[in-house]
């Protein structure tokens, strides 16, 4: 079967791998339909192995070269004798996860947090930019029948950025800023203006970020690189600051500017990724009592709910997809692009199967 595959810092190759042997009692046999490339794709791309593994990892076995894609939606082609959820046809979103179930965070309900952590699509034999893939069947969750399949692939960064959202707790009414309007970032505002927040301000310096944003129709968008960004955030905020901050640029200067403009007693969420240490004022933090959260991944069980959310029409997700690419032309069309500084894409899908 075909299959796009990591070897390393700026190889992606499009390869024939052996198809994926028959299904365990508790596993699914699917056929990947959409798969989005993720920031953690791109890293891997840019920088070399971060995730993927370059010895045997201590879950799953596999090492590199590895099938991308942990985003994706799919159909069902066959199921374990055990397999009681889900049956041949249905179209299902894949939460990437694979979990121990031993460790002290799998036993306590954090299975986010496994100490053997290992994910489909990253650190696994099979990924959702590949045509077949095989998961547990606690990995799949069945799609309502208004979702598309588009949508469908974009549940698992749609759980990203609600739990990012929900780790500071917001409430109906809160003033909320983003920082970065990344595809994380674009969802992480759409969550927080689905759930109740009064205002969603975006901060963004990237021109075609920052325009595409605007579309969300969620809340100001402001560039935080120009002089009056702290003056436009206290009028915003009649003069306190915002209630919270979900910072998904995964840089210093996001980080600085949510650290600088949350209110005192405010709280500050790090959704986006940094790749190497970053700075803060942690005078500025202490004296004004804010609370900063770390946001890793998403509860394993919220495919069911984010869901039913995007059902409900209250997450338009689909706002965020810019282009779709077929398979062969992944890294042209899709990496190469997106790590390219002039780049005009936001959020670029894969269709592996029609």
């Amino acid at each position: 079967m075909k299959a796009a595959r990591f070897h390393g810092k700026g190889d992606i190759r499009i390869e024939d791998v052996p198809r994926p042997s028959a299904p365990k009692p508790d596993e699914v046999v699917i056929a990947p339909l959409f798969c989005g490339i993720c920031g953690t794709d791109l890293h891997e791309y840019m920088v070399g192995a971060i995730v993927t593994p370059t010895k045997p990892h201590p879950l799953t076995g596999v090492t590199n070269p590895q099938i991308l894609g942990h985003e994706f939606s799919a159909r069902v082609l066959e199921i374990g004798s055990d397999v009681r959820n889900v049956k041949v046809g249905d179209r299902v979103a894949i939460m990437p996860a694979i979990v121990c179930g031993r460790c002290e965070p799998c036993r306590t309900g954090r299975g986010h947090l496994c100490e053997l952590f290992a994910c489909t699509g990253l650190s696994a034999e099979t990924g959702g930019m590949g045509e077949i893939a095989v998961v547990k069947e606690y990995q799949v969750a069945k799609l309502a029948d208004n979702i598309s399949d588009k949508a469908g692939a974009l549940v698992e960064p749609a759980a990203v950025a609600a739990y990012g959202v929900e780790r500071a707790g917001v409430r109906g009414g809160d003033i909320v800023l983003v920082t970065g309007a990344g595809p994380i970032g674009a969802l992480s505002a759409l969550y927080a203006n689905a759930v109740g927040a009064a205002t969603v301000i975006v901060a963004e310096p990237n021109p075609f970020r920052s325009d595409w944003a605007k579309k969300l129709d969620v809340g100001p968008v402001l560039d935080p690189t120009k002089d009056g960004f702290a003056e436009k955030i206290k009028d915003l905020t009649g003069g306190q600051g915002v209630d919270l901050a979900i910072e998904c640029s995964g840089t210093t200067p996001g980080l600085q500017t949510a650290m600088s403009s949350t209110r005192r007693s405010g709280k500050v969420v790090q959704t986006g990724l940094h790749t190497k240490p970053a700075t803060i004022d942690a005078m500025t933090m202490a004296a004004h009592d804010i609370t900063f959260y770390g946001s890793w991944c998403w509860y394993l069980t919220d495919w069911p709910r984010i869901i039913r959310l995007i059902s409900s029409g209250k997450y338009p997700v689909e706002k965020v997809i810019s282009t779709v690419v077929p398979v062969d032309d992944v890294v042209r069309k899709g990496f190469d692009i997106l790590i390219d500084p002039k780049g005009d894409q936001m959020k670029v899908l894969v269709e592996v199967n029609k």
